[in-house]
Order: C-alpha cells, then structure tokens, then sequence
C-alpha cells in the first residue's frame, strides 16, 4: 500500500465523518425554527394540482431513468425485451434511491439480469453505463445552473458564489473536453488499475448527456412544484444539484437529512417559510422515494416468480 494511499483514506474517513457531523448540527439548529404545525397544516392542504402534475414528473422520472439501461442495451447489444429492461431499470432505481447504490444499483441489477439470463460482464457494462449517464447529465446541468451564477449562495456558507461559479466553469470544460475525446479520439479503450474503460462514440455520449439532464431537471420541477413555486426554478435546482453532491460524500441511504439541512440553509431568505420547505421534502419523499419502493417490491417479486420462464424464453430467442 502506497504512503499517499494509507493516508488518503483515514483522512476521507475523517471528512466524512466531519460532514456527517455538520449536517446533524444543521439539522438540530433548523429543527428547532420549524413550526411543525405549519408542516403538518401544509401537508393536509397541499394543492391537490401540484401533488398532480408531480406524480406525473415522477413517472416521467422513471420511465427516464429507464433510458439509461436501453443505452446499455444498445451498448452491449443484448437481447432482453426492452420492457423487461424497463422494468429491472425502474426496481434498481427505486431500491438505489432509498438502499443505496451497494444495494439498487449493483447487487439489485446482478440479481435481476443473471436470472434473466445475461452474463456478469455484461451487467457489468450496462451498471457502469448507468452510473455514467446518470453523472454526465449531472455535471452538464450543474456546469450550467454553477457557472451562470444561478444560485443564491447565503452570506457566511463553506462556498462563496465565486468558488460555484468556478466550478461550474471547470464542470463545463470537462463537457467539452469529454466530447472532443468521443468525437475525435482515437484510442477507445483504457484500463485503470484492472478496470476497463470504452469511450462512446459522439452520438451515443449526446444521447447519454440528454437523457440525464432531462431527468435531472425533472426532479429539480417536482420539488419546485411542491414548493408551490414560491422559489425561483434555477435557486431549486441548484440546491438539488449540491445536496445530492452532499448525500453522495456522506453515504446515507436516501440522503436523509442531507436534503433537508441543505435546503434548509441556502433557501435561507427565500419567500418560503421552514416549514413549507420541510412540508415539501417530505412530499417529495413520499413520492419519488416511497411510494415507487412500495410499488418495485412488489414488481420484484413477480419478477422473480417469472425469472425462470422469461430466462428461458430469452435464451432460446
């Protein structure tokens, strides 16, 4: 084990452990500001249009997200039904959401694809396909929302404007830099310590940067809806942007409390009370987390009453 690398990871540990932390702190001191009564009052008299039109941004969501697989699909060249790729896609997505990627994104998507008869290497590709298309719409979306200055940062906070800002001009140079490779590179392949690395052809990594920034403004509009749009579209979507940053370096299943303490503090100032906001995340909860759980539980389980024959169908085709 290098110097660098025995150093490295107490020192990762540490931060994290430090973040974990602040985010406990952040959480008991706006906890303490909320009206609660307020949040339960809001709840119960929620827009019912609102609550609408975001059930149907969270379908769109999913059905998204479940692009991300079709691309591996096309990738790998495999020959699974395209429904049943949807719907591996949407019980990984729903179990990633509140379990963990460990759990949702790798072992779900391993169990599923092997009993439907692909092999590892091939699970293997279209998981890191996923991952990729998931972080490249991310780092498009952030590059933009960052660099133009669209989020309001509050006096005092770990990151000034001008540090976001920068950011988002170093996200957006990695866009470009990453699409001169797809378009002109001529090697394709790379291995990093045993890891294979392909490099997409343009076309595909366009594809790749659409459907991922789509889904991620998807769900900025779900909780700016559930914010009864009281706070300005771009100020919602960069907080989604840099909570799930933060949920990401913490490892807590489902980001929970990360969200809240991180919307909690740069939705400082708006015309949004704390407990609107509090009102509105567990709605968001409730609809993008929950209920879609409850719903790929019991599509697991008729997935893996059916395995064997659809296994077999998918085999001899």
């Amino acid at each position: 084990m290098s110097i660098s690398h025995r150093f490295w990871k107490p020192l990762k540990k540490g931060m994290t452990w430090l973040f974990f932390i602040a985010v406990i702190v952040l959480l008991v001191i706006y906890a303490r500001k909320v009206d609660w009564s307020e949040v339960l009052e809001t709840i119960v008299n929620y827009n019912r249009t609102a609550v609408l039109a975001s059930v149907v941004l969270v379908i769109v969501s999913y059905l998204t997200y479940g692009v991300y697989d079709l691309i591996g699909r096309a990738s790998c060249g495999h020959k699974l039904a395209k429904r049943q790729v949807m719907l591996v896609s949407f019980i990984c997505y729903a179990f990633n959401l509140t379990l963990s990627t460990w759990v949702g994104g790798v072992a779900m998507r391993y169990r599923l694809y092997s009993r439907l008869g692909l092999s590892s290497s091939t699970i293997t590709r279209i998981f890191t396909l996923s991952i990729a298309t998931n972080w490249l719409g991310y780092v498009l979306v952030s590059g933009i929302v960052f660099s133009a200055g669209m989020v309001k940062i509050p006096a005092g906070w770990f990151v000034g404007s001008a540090t976001l800002r920068a950011i988002g001009i170093g996200l957006l140079l990695f866009v470009f830099v990453y699409l001169l490779l797809c378009a002109f590179s001529r090697r394709r392949r790379w291995s990093i310590k045993g890891h294979k690395l392909a490099l997409p052809s343009l076309r595909m990594a366009l594809v790749q940067f659409t459907v991922s920034s789509a889904n991620w403004l998807v769900m900025g509009a779900i909780i700016w809806l559930l914010l009864m749009q009281k706070v300005d579209f771009p100020q919602v979507l960069g907080v989604l942007l840099i909570s799930s940053i933060a949920g990401v370096i913490i490892h807590i299943p489902a980001g929970i409390g990360v969200l809240e303490a991180v919307f909690l503090a740069l939705l400082r100032g708006e015309p949004v009370t704390h407990g609107a906001i509090i009102a509105a995340l567990l709605a968001y909860r409730l609809l993008y987390f929950i209920a879609p759980l409850l719903l790929a539980l019991v599509l697991y389980l008729w997935l893996e009453s059916r395995a064997k024959s659809l296994r077999e169908k998918n085999l001899s085709a």
